[in-house]
């Protein structure tokens, strides 16, 4: 097994520069919606947040049917930022609606907020794409499909992202212009790949042999794409938007020394741009994935997350 003591701290996230789209809505009142599917998930709520009732919903986008439902309603009126978040907000990033609220007001004049409750994720992958194939079977081949189809560029599944740009979920608040842009972008990619895919592939997205392991309701592959399209389109709009990512305390204790190590040697080797610390941050992370999953997993799937060419 591998050992360590000690370890440097965490790569802060690089802040952000560029020209930003000026508001035209007021930024002082925060609407945040808590979405639940059945009537036992109310317990569950916080009361910081509103409820969604979304019983019944049987759409395949799942959250981003919400998000247009609420674009669309009388519900946003006067809001300056507002957001969506899932039943398990707090099981998944342990901060609760007053913390997130206070986090937004301790930052005023942003755009978008956004967390990623699995860190341990932007230390063990190059970027989401790539972590979606061991949890959903041919995610990698249906993206690429999709990605085709819509018009999208394919080196975003071989490119070495900083764990400051990773949104591994739908838990962001924004301004009602991101909102705007984001809908926009995300139904437009939709609407080209669903028009350019074949048959075949589009009724293979949306399947529910996505969720093999039964995590999620039967869902489909879509859902999964989407969410991961939200990195897309931040890298598109970095430089018109303020962006704060907030981390999730509770979860950042949970990563280990080497998640750590490694989540830093990642960043350095992209902020440097440097080929050698990238090969050493692949050869370290293959060792950590055999002691995690063992031979087995790592003869299945390793080949398939570790692309010959990095993009940085």
């Amino acid at each position: 097994m591998l050992k360590l003591v000690t370890a440097p701290p965490a790569a802060k996230a690089p802040a952000r520069t560029g020209k930003r789209v000026p508001p035209t809505e007021p930024q002082d009142k925060v609407r945040i919606f808590q979405i639940y599917y059945r009537p036992e998930q109310r317990q569950y709520l916080d009361p910081a947040f509103e409820p969604y009732n979304n019983e019944g919903d049987n759409s395949p986008l799942l959250e981003f049917n919400v998000f247009r439902k609420l674009m669309n309603s009388e519900l946003l009126s006067g809001a300056g930022l507002w957001g969506a978040l899932s039943w398990k907000f707090k099981e998944k990033t342990g901060l609760s609606g007053a913390q997130l609220l206070q986090i937004i007001a301790d930052h005023p004049g942003q755009d978008v907020y956004y967390c990623n409750p699995f860190p341990e994720l932007e230390a063990l992958y190059h970027n989401l794409w790539l972590q979606g194939e061991p949890s959903h079977p041919n995610f990698l081949i249906l993206c690429r499909d999709f990605f085709q189809a819509a018009g999208l560029d394919e080196s975003a599944f071989t490119q070495l992202v900083p764990s400051s740009h990773f949104a591994a979920s739908n838990y962001f608040i924004a301004t009602p212009a991101f909102w705007r842009g984001y809908a926009g972008f995300v139904s437009d990619v939709i609407e080209r790949a669903e028009r350019g895919m074949s048959a075949t592939a589009r009724a293979m997205i949306y399947s529910a042999a996505a969720d093999r392991k039964a995590m999620h309701a039967g869902a489909s592959y879509m859902p999964f794409i989407v969410e991961r399209l939200f990195g897309v389109y931040l890298s598109q709009v970095s430089e018109q938007y303020k962006i704060h990512k907030f981390s999730c305390e509770q979860q950042e204790q949970k990563m280990n020394v080497h998640l750590r190590l490694l989540r830093q040697m990642k960043d350095v080797a992209i902020s440097s741009k440097s080929l050698w610390l990238a090969t050493c941050w692949v050869n370290y992370r293959n060792v950590y994935m055999q002691q995690l999953h063992g031979a087995d997993w790592c003869k299945r799937y390793l080949r398939d997350i570790t692309p010959v060419q990095v993009k940085f």
